[in-house]
């Protein structure tokens, strides 16, 4: 799957702007315009631990 499929941040994990947009320089980073940082997201997988089935009960 390429970056193009995937979400854009809503706002910067510092400062909450919105304005955010593409960093040229990195690939997949987004620079703030309010509070001038570079930053880039990574998904790691999902936990499985604490997870709850469909009948409520925890799943291991």
């Amino acid at each position: 799957m390429s970056s193009e499929n995937r979400a854009a941040p809503m706002y910067c994990p510092y400062c909450a702007e919105e304005d955010l947009r593409p960093h040229e320089e990195a690939h997949g980073a987004w620079e703030c315009r309010g509070c001038q940082r570079v930053f880039s997201v990574k998904f790691l997988g999902l936990r499985a631990a604490g997870l709850l089935s469909t009948d409520g009960k925890e799943v291991r």
